[in-house]
């Protein structure tokens, strides 16, 4: 399998230990765990502050800047690997937990509260789960009489110059291209982008701007996350969601779950499946779905706001992640020509 060439940050296992307030490797026994977190801290802290309550165990949590866009504790660990200093990653997406698969830092378990999470969502040999995701879908002002129902309506002439992208360099935008690129083949994805630059496409800078273009009705739809689109319509601004591509011949949406990884050698092996058994709970997925964050529970029957579809409800994109990691990798370059870089 190829290996995936990440750019490490210069974090130093010194400047770690420090952070996390001196936790050393047997320091507080079976009763502390260190988990770094991809996750919004607004979102994730209380879900650990809950663990803590519940089991007495002390968290010792190292969250994601925002200027770090959700590297910052994957290059940790990267740079961590022959001394690490976690026990667990909460990643916000299964990219960056393949990425640790494949350079060797994680280490398969498989939690009996996943059992029925649906196997597209973890990884098959059990070195990551995946827990409380959000679903790729298009926001679309209500002023627009024809709703587009599929991401193919970035190419239809109809709609030229009326959409808008997040730049698909980054984040959750260019693991969807990915996506699209191993379910389609090369060629096909390399048109569907060529087809959509040529249709006018507008390129906004993320998933909140996009949302609050076509919210303003400077444009009529773009493809966000989920909890873009419910944030805003619970704001009262004029958007509607849909969920692309569910009819018989569509691909499905593209889902982005969380993930929970054991990462090898850690400091406290014993607490940190604790811990990943507590994150994929149906109650774990519960709060996480009614939190401003608005993630669909990938177990099923699992309560969630009207705003969100159950996943048992959705068509979902079958999507090997392991292989959209490479893929985002191999791309790369099409995609800075594509922005013009």
């Amino acid at each position: 399998m190829q290996k995936i060439a990440l750019l490490v940050g210069t974090i130093g296992v010194l400047g770690t230990a420090l952070l996390l307030g001196g936790c050393g490797r047997n320091q507080g026994g079976d009763r502390v765990v260190v988990v770094y977190v991809s996750e919004d801290q607004v979102f994730s802290e209380p879900i650990l502050q809950d663990f803590e309550r519940e089991t007495g165990i002390k968290v010792k949590a190292v969250y994601d800047t925002e200027e770090a866009k959700s590297t910052g504790a994957m290059n940790r660990l990267i740079a961590e690997k022959e001394n690490p200093q976690a026990d667990v990653y909460w990643a916000n997406e299964p990219i960056r937990a393949e990425v640790l698969k494949q350079k060797g830092i994680s280490t398969p378990f498989v939690s009996k509260q996943a059992e029925d999470i649906p196997p597209v969502f973890k990884d098959p040999d059990g070195y990551w789960t995946g827990f409380s995701a959000r679903a790729r879908v298009l926001v679309v002002n209500k002023g627009v009489q024809d709703r587009p129902k599929t991401i193919l309506a970035y190419t239809d002439p109809h709609r030229r110059g009326r959409a808008v992208i997040t730049n698909p360099l980054f984040g959750t935008t260019t693991s969807e291209i990915a996506a699209l690129f191993t379910i389609w083949g090369d060629e096909k994805g390399r048109e569907f982008m060529s087809a959509m630059k040529d249709n006018d496409v507008a390129v906004s800078t993320n998933n909140g701007e996009s949302a609050d273009f076509v919210a303003a009705g400077r444009y009529d739809f773009s493809l966000v996350d989920s909890d873009d689109a419910v944030n805003r319509i619970r704001q009262g601004t004029p958007l509607a969601m849909v969920y692309p591509d569910q009819g018989a011949e569509g691909i499905g949406c593209f889902i982005v779950p969380n993930a929970a990884v054991l990462i090898k050698g850690g400091p406290h092996p014993g607490t940190a499946r604790k811990l990943i058994d507590f994150l994929l709970t149906r109650e774990t997925e519960r709060k996480l779905a009614f939190a401003d964050c608005a993630q669909i529970p990938l177990h099923p029957g699992v309560q969630t706001p009207p705003e969100l579809k159950a996943i048992k409800d959705l068509k979902v994109m079958q999507v090997d992640y392991a292989a959209v990691a490479e893929k985002m990798v191999a791309i790369q370059p099409f995609l800075k020509s594509w922005m013009g870089l």
